[in-house]
């Protein structure tokens, strides 16, 4: 009891300290302000102005400061954020911006030149999409007889992207594609035709039964471009009335459960027609195999092609631009990944450099930490510009803080590895202690660069905790990645050095 009451007496007279020096602070404070007012005032008024111009701009360098140090500034995003849908003078924009960069956007203006080009025509074009065999390209046999159609009885003849022109009978001029079905044998088949259906006006989903979980998840992406779809199940006379009726009901449910807009009247069934092989069996009982020309049944394809082209409801050249804008979007955001990750590693590599160069001409104990430090803080700052980041001070100070700490227990992992990495290297020999210590920095300043772009790739800002995390947690993997050619560096910078 007695020393809590000692306690609480201490704390009594600290207040009371406490109170009286901050009365006498603020009172010599006032003091001090109402003497230089009323000098100032007795003064000219432009020492007055000068003085109150000199203290604004004071307290303004200050709120500035604190604010780099202080509030975390979120990054630019690449994309809008909104989900409104981009528009021609959106895309140009970041078009004209991302070149200036020195990004490659050769791709991403060819397809808005495609699109040029497909309005000048004034063609509506459809797609025809579906997997391997299904008789895409007996449809279009069939719409447009005169084409010509490669068509393969096994499966998966088109390897390709084909246009085919027709003519509906109100006159109106329709283009035919036929892509790559999925499925094929071909790589990259799926993309192509999908970058295929995104220029298009309509796409025509062609199945030949009830759907397939690859259909579906096709289906789904397809609705996802938002444009009119026509769901043609092929080769309907394979089945009999009641089977087609239970097979057009399970259609329109997969749609459903999708959660597609497709009405009742765009899912048709039809045959195609074409060549079939039969066995027939002649009189003596002996059989042979012949081929046999089926006929077409597509009026049913053909009326609502018509209703879809004559519904004033749908704006298709809205729809189609709307998609073709976003496929240059979409090729413009790869055009920028890769170049962030050439500049990134060109970054790396010429800090890596500095950091061997600093390890080597380093002269004092303390004054490769300081070189080091500064360094680290460059290579932070430019990669993090590079991803539109843009961090604070203090974010950079503790991400490196956070580093620093990890470095220390994998310093000796990067001296081992720096010495194998030169053995690899022929007339080496015995290697100086610099030299290691050299390599170790710059293998350690590799790792520190690609950890941290991980972290911005994942998250789009500098987060300090997680991305001392990954370099915490790749350390080992990226010392093993970066040794031969940090090593060649060390070895290049050597001889200048002596």
């Amino acid at each position: 009891m007695k020393l809590d009451r000692v306690i609480r007496i201490a704390l009594t007279i600290a207040i009371l300290v406490v109170f009286v020096i901050a009365t006498g602070a603020l009172l010599f404070v006032t003091e001090s302000a109402l003497n230089i007012w009323d000098r100032l005032a007795k003064g000219p008024p432009a020492l007055l102005y000068a003085y109150i111009g000199v203290m604004s701009a004071i307290v303004i360098l200050a709120l500035v400061l604190i604010w780099r140090l202080v509030i975390r500034r979120k990054i630019k995003p690449s994309k809008p954020a909104s989900a409104k849908p981009l528009s021609r003078e959106d895309i140009e924009s970041r078009l004209l911006e991302a070149e200036s960069a020195g990004i490659d956007v050769s791709h991403a203006q060819a397809e808005l030149q495609e699109l040029a080009g497909r309005r000048e025509s004034g063609a509506i074009h459809l797609c025809f999409f579906g997997e391997v065999s299904t008789g895409k390209s007996s449809l279009i046999k069939a719409l447009v007889p005169k084409a010509d159609v490669k068509i393969d009885v096994v499966g998966g003849s088109t390897d390709d992207i084909h246009h085919y022109r027709w003519r509906n009978e109100s006159g109106a001029e329709i283009l035919l594609t036929d892509v790559p079905g999925t499925g094929g044998h071909d790589e990259g088949f799926d993309e192509m035709a999908l970058e295929e259906a995104r220029r298009s006006h309509v796409v025509m989903f062609v199945c030949d039964s009830d759907l397939t979980r690859t259909e579906t998840d096709s289906v789904r992406h397809l609705l996802a471009l938002g444009k009119p779809m026509v769901l043609v199940m092929n080769k309907a006379d394979r089945f009999n009335v009641d089977e087609q009726a239970s097979l057009m009901h399970r259609l329109l449910a997969r749609l459903e459960d999708i959660g597609g807009t497709v009405t009742r009247d765009r899912v048709v069934a039809v045959s195609a027609g074409g060549e079939v092989d039969v066995v027939e069996r002649r009189d003596d009982g002996s059989e042979i195999q012949t081929r046999r020309q089926r006929s077409a049944d597509i009026g049913v394809l053909v009326v609502a092609i018509n209703h879809l082209l004559e519904d004033g409801e749908q704006p298709l050249d809205a729809l189609r631009d709307r998609a073709v804008f976003q496929l240059a979007a979409d090729k413009l955001a790869d055009a920028e990944a890769i170049y962030r990750k050439q500049r990134s590693e060109q970054i790396i590599r010429n800090s890596t450099r500095k950091a061997i160069v600093g390890s080597l001409a380093a002269v004092s104990p303390g004054t490769d930490i300081l070189i080091q430090g500064y360094i680290g803080t460059t290579m932070t700052q430019e990669l993090c510009k590079l991803y539109g980041a843009v961090p604070r001070d203090l974010d950079v100070e503790e991400f490196l803080t956070l580093s620093q700490s990890r470095v220390g227990r994998a310093l000796p992992l990067s001296l081992a590895v720096a010495g194998n990495g030169l053995k690899a290297f022929p007339g080496i020999g015995t290697v100086a202690g610099g030299l290691v210590h050299a390599v170790a920095y710059g293998l350690i300043f590799d790792a520190l660069g690609r950890s941290l772009v991980l972290t911005l790739t994942k998250h789009g800002e500098l987060v300090p905790e997680k991305a001392a995390q990954e370099f915490e947690e790749g350390i080992n993997e990226h010392l093993e990645a970066g040794v031969r050619h940090v090593a060649k560096m060390a070895l290049e910078e050597k001889p200048s050095r002596e």
